[in-house]
């Protein structure tokens, strides 16, 4: 199975990043759980060969469970073909030396079983841990495999090169089923957001990354000032003597970078002292990024954005929480979304027609988690989980 061809359009907009940078991204080297169709129509990478792109992730080691749908094995390795209901890949896996030594599977165990009944005897026992390897290693079609290794093109098509790989027992489908619930949440948390380089990666001549730093801390000040405190709504005057102390701490500018900074806060026609403090402005600038990180992970919303800036609290808004669920109550009967329940999107719609238009997504993902913790509600989602539903429990 050859990987499917790319937009050309989307090869021009997309920019690989350098590939001094790709070991800042935690993917890098894991053994990412990818979905064998995305293994198959992954970018390879232009600068070096055997890298390839998913959502701009740098990868070259996956991890898979599939079945063992076809085999062909040679004197130094087999190749299997792995389906895991996306798509089916080759799994080159190599035979080492003391494979090659032994003969037959079944002579070899019922060899070992007629022994068993004598001493114990060090040589034996190596002997059965090697064929117990031997066997969790030799797979006939129809049977589970596991396998994590580099991914590599070879003759147009893609192949794992096994580094890692067993035959998995699994009779009533536990570890199947464990697989199909944890790669979904790895795709939503992990593998579907873009792997984005902060400013102080991209431009060297930024310092230790201190902008970046800063912003981390002042949003982790806001969080736990709103975790702790249990406020329900709060205006920016509010939390900004909070991260007053990040401003106070920064380093000392030289004479030169003083003089400059007053000279770009001047105005043509104002005199030395026209412009606001430089502090004030690094205090303003680190408080609106820091509230709109809150907003981008849906922590707090604008219910109305006007002149005065107030942002509500999700997790604390009841308004909220009672409109969500009185929407899932009234939707859930009709017969429409009755078997299947309400897409998220179809919530969210509602949700900005009869409380606010600015309610993002991600805030109404954490309500609709609350919900689900409290039983309130029970989520379903599609064997990708591309789509999620939510059905009013009752």
């Amino acid at each position: 199975m050859q990987p499917e061809a790319k937009d050309p359009e989307e090869d021009s907009v997309w920019e690989e990043p350098p590939s001094m940078l790709w070991g800042l991204d935690p993917m890098f080297n894991a053994f990412t759980r990818l979905y064998v169709k995305d293994i198959l129509q992954m970018r390879e990478s232009c600068q070096v060969s055997g890298i390839y792109f998913y959502n701009s992730h740098p990868i070259f080691k996956v991890y898979v469970l599939g079945t063992v749908v076809y085999k062909r094995e040679r004197e130094d390795f087999f190749c299997y073909g792995v389906d895991d209901g996306t798509g089916v890949i080759n799994s080159l896996c190599w035979k080492d030396e003391p494979w090659r030594e032994q003969g037959d599977p079944a002579t070899r165990a019922r060899s070992f079983g007629s022994s068993a009944r004598e001493d114990f005897n060090p040589a034996n026992e190596l002997k059965k841990l090697r064929q117990a390897k031997h066997s969790s290693s030799h797979l006939e079609i129809g049977e589970l495999l596991r396998v994590r290794g580099p991914v590599k093109t070879s003759r147009q098509q893609r192949e794992i090169m096994a580094s890692t790989y067993y035959k998995v027992s699994d009779p009533v489908m536990a570890v199947q089923i464990s697989w199909m619930m944890e790669v979904p949440q790895l795709y939503r948390q992990c593998y579907d957001k873009p792997f984005h380089l902060d400013s102080s990666a991209q431009n060297p001549n930024i310092q230790g990354g201190s902008a970046s730093y800063l912003l981390g801390r002042a949003t982790r000040i806001l969080k736990d000032f709103l975790k702790e405190k249990e406020v329900t709504r709060f205006r920016p005057y509010d939390v900004q003597d909070l991260l007053q102390p990040l401003v106070s701490r920064q380093p000392q500018k030289t004479a030169a970078e003083q003089v400059h900074i007053q000279w770009e806060e001047q105005e043509p026609e104002a005199g030395p002292s026209s412009g606001p403090p430089t502090s004030f402005k690094q205090l303003r600038e680190l408080l609106q990024k820091s509230l709109q990180i809150l907003q981008d992970e849906g922590l707090v919303f604008r219910k109305v954005k006007c002149q005065d800036e107030v942002y509500h609290v999700t997790e604390q808004d009841k308004n909220l929480l009672m409109a969500i669920r009185d929407i899932l109550r009234e939707d859930c009967r009709r017969e429409k979304y009755a078997e299947k329940g309400c897409h998220i999107l179809h919530i969210l719609s509602s949700v900005r027609q009869r409380y606010s238009r600015n309610v993002s997504k991600a805030a109404l993902e954490l309500v609709l988690k609350a919900l689900e913790c409290n039983s309130d509600i029970i989520s379903t989602s599609d064997i990708l989980g591309h789509s999620t539903n939510y059905l009013k429990w009752e």
